[in-house]
């Protein structure tokens, strides 16, 4: 996660030149038509703005979502929120087509307190059957295998027609996280058989891909499909992960903002060009654009983080874009960060980061 934009295009290159070496087809068959509800929210997105939830992030730590998130997000004028779930929550070890329902009625409580508090839930698997960024890794490969595809059909196809009638304004299917390493036509191929399996059951669901490349670069393969893409912002990463040992941010300097590496300035203007341009254009071609993920680790020095999100959050705001900080409580997040330079403010027996808080309100 923490290659430069040029090694990523690299990586991405060399792997897709195997797999036409393997003789996989560039262009992939379209899914159907989306419904005209959900064709006209793919295409441009209201300006979500909001938080990740985890409770279902890791299946060793599954929990219930909590109602306060929800109440406090839509007090404070709020109106998304992205629940990046682990499939082993409620999928059987033994049984991947066998489900729990207990579990399942914890994300349907999930999906009714965003419809009662107006804030919209958009379901994301961040692991899915064959595929996760996070570790162990899967022992099925999801680009590749017949049996992950089938999983992950009926994990999505499941999730349809228990949320069928749900307006796509309240409720959409974020597929996968950040798929990565992977050729964008083998990617299309996967999104191209689950978006049917989905639209068969409910054809005005409002379906979105991250970007490749762990979500940074958009997935010009999925045009025209009404499908909408998310993005991320967590570039540059030395700034987003100093100390962050699961990408090596322990052997980094402490980051500034603007920082400079060797002859290389990353400031606001760098932002632009290499993460706002990109996916202007592609939001050019009829393609709604979302930033799934933002966000730093407690570690960065607070100014630095503020300074570094204001010009973030000033550009999303000038491209009409909507966002989700990673994460709402937690080391990421306004409530409970447990940073060391921060003044924290008591809320209702959590700690506020007044200004991190204040500056997302703002924009």
């Amino acid at each position: 996660m923490n290659l430069s934009r040029r090694a990523f295009l690299i990586s991405s290159a060399a792997v897709g030149g195997w797999y036409l070496a393997k003789g996989w087809a560039a262009t992939v068959d379209a899914p159907p038509p989306a419904g005209p509800k959900a064709a006209a929210l793919a295409r441009k997105l209201p300006r979500w703005r909001g938080f990740n939830l985890l409770e279902k992030f890791n299946v060793g730590n599954n929990r219930p979502f909590v109602e306060k998130d929800f109440e406090w997000m839509a007090a404070w004028g709020f109106d998304f929120v992205r629940l990046p779930m682990d499939y082993r929550c409620w999928t059987d070890t033994e049984n991947p087509y066998k489900l729990n329902e207990k579990v399942l009625k914890e994300i349907d409580q999930a999906v009714a307190w965003g419809r009662q508090y107006g804030v919209h839930v958009s379901l994301n698997l961040h692991r899915a059957p064959g595929y996760t960024v996070a570790r162990p890794p899967e022992k099925l490969n999801l680009w590749n295998d017949e049996e992950a595809q089938r999983q992950f059909d009926f994990q999505w196809s499941t999730f349809a027609e228990r949320y069928r009638g749900i307006p796509s304004e309240q409720l959409s299917f974020n597929l996968v996280n950040e798929p990565a390493n992977v050729p964008p036509e083998r990617y299309a191929s996967v999104v191209a058989r689950v978006s049917t399996a989905i639209r068969k059951i409910d054809p005005d669901r409002l379906i979105i891909s991250d970007g490749m490349q762990w979500g940074r670069d958009p997935i010009l393969q999925l045009v025209g499909w009404s499908i909408a893409q998310s993005t991320r912002g967590y570039d540059p990463m030395r700034v987003s992960h100093y100390q962050a040992s699961w990408v090596g941010g322990e052997r980094w300097q402490v980051p500034t903002w603007p920082l400079v590496e060797g002859n290389r300035v990353y400031d606001k203007e760098w932002l632009l060009e290499d993460r706002i341009k990109p996916w202007k254009d592609l939001e050019s071609k009829g393609v709604g654009v979302h930033v799934g993920e933002f966000g730093s680790f407690n570690k960065t020095p607070h100014e630095v983080v503020l300074n570094w999100l204001a010009d973030y959050l000033s550009l999303w705001k000038q491209a009409g874009w909507g966002w989700a900080l990673w994460n709402f409580r937690g080391s990421f997040g306004i409530l409970d960060s447990e940073r060391a330079d921060v003044k924290y403010e008591d809320f209702r027996g959590h700690k506020l980061d007044r200004k991190l808080f204040e500056l997302l309100r703002e924009n």
